[in-house]
């Protein structure tokens, strides 16, 4: 049973995402920052459940939509946002954006934009763990449109015949870009496909921020224990289009998002503390204007950050190496 204490840290944590994948559009119609956002609103309940049942030493492996891991890992803010822009003082000191970053320090192995990416990652990472009998459990997000890579099915047959200690977490946010499930799975989860990679799976709702926690934290155990992977298909949705430029409304009827945001992982968790008496509305109010003005300072600061010289551009690409000719 989670106390009081860690569940508001929870909340406080899934709005400190909201706020940043909102202060992050902003920046994005303004054109202070690079390339294009994708949107977490909505799923934050996954990110937070998930790394707040990790200990620091687990590692993760985040795709494009993968603010939200970061920050719930532990990221530092500041150093995020100036990656988002492209600042000097980023995670990739500017060169690697949204997508590309990555920070061993807190355990996070990185994301990227490749599709499925994540899998092969955490299950190597995985791999490492099991070899070095250091008890790490790496964890791989990975969104539904993942589900039918080649690579993902190799990676997860692998971590079923060594029974690695990896958790594979698929957030179902019902679409693959623009693409519903339904039109490109043929079964009605996709957690059903981890029995014939010879481990278990499970369909929880991923909007249920205390449900994803208690899973991950039995997973984690299993893995650690030497018990082997776990598939978790968290049921979530996206609020926003897939990205900055998508409004998200010519595949998706208005009716399914708005009652989707009914199911905020945000609100529910609100209502519930309320409802028990451990959280009056005053304090949720403070807790979110709190938040919302740090990420508002955070970005300030990072807008007046250096940019990368033009010399870096040819730093940290390639080594030289000295070839003795006789």
């Amino acid at each position: 049973m989670l106390d009081t204490a860690k569940r508001k840290e929870m909340l406080r944590t899934m709005i400190k995402l909201r706020a940043f994948e909102e202060k992050l559009e902003e920046l994005y119609q303004k054109r202070a920052m690079y390339g294009s956002t994708h949107s977490y609103r909505g799923q934050e309940a996954v990110a937070v459940g998930v790394c707040s049942a990790l200990e620091p030493k687990d590692l993760i492996a985040s795709y494009h939509r993968g603010t939200g891991h970061i920050i719930a890992k532990g990221a530092d803010l500041y150093r995020l946002m100036c990656e988002c822009m492209g600042r000097l003082d980023g995670y990739s000191k500017g060169r690697g954006g949204k997508m590309h970053m990555g920070d061993l320090s807190f355990g996070f192995l990185g994301n990227t934009g490749t599709v499925g990416g994540t899998v092969p990652f955490a299950t190597g990472a995985a791999l490492a763990a099991q070899i070095r009998g250091s008890k790490e459990v790496a964890v791989s997000f990975l969104g539904d449109g993942a589900m039918n890579q080649g690579v993902v099915h190799e990676a997860m047959n692998f971590a079923g015949i060594w029974k690695l200690p990896v958790i594979y977490v698929c957030e179902n946010n019902l679409y693959a870009m623009t693409v519903s499930v339904e039109k490109s799975v043929a079964i009605k989860h996709v957690a059903e496909r981890a029995k014939g990679y010879g481990f278990e799976g499970k369909v929880i709702d991923g909007n249920d921020v205390e449900l994803v926690y208690a899973e991950t934290l039995k997973a984690a155990e299993k893995g650690r224990a030497g018990g082997g992977a776990t598939f978790l298909e968290c049921l979530t949705y996206r609020w926003d289009g897939h990205f900055g430029g998508d409004p998200g409304t010519a595949y998706r009827a208005k009716e399914e998002i708005e009652a989707w945001k009914q199911r905020c992982p945000v609100k529910r968790l609100k209502e519930k503390l309320i409802a028990e008496g451990n959280l009056q509305s005053e304090e949720f109010e403070k807790i979110t204007a709190a938040v919302y003005a740090e990420i508002e300072e955070v970005a300030k600061k990072a807008q007046a950050s250096p940019m990368p010289p033009k010399e870096f551009e040819l730093e940290s690409v390639f080594a030289k190496s000295e070839v003795a000719h006789g």
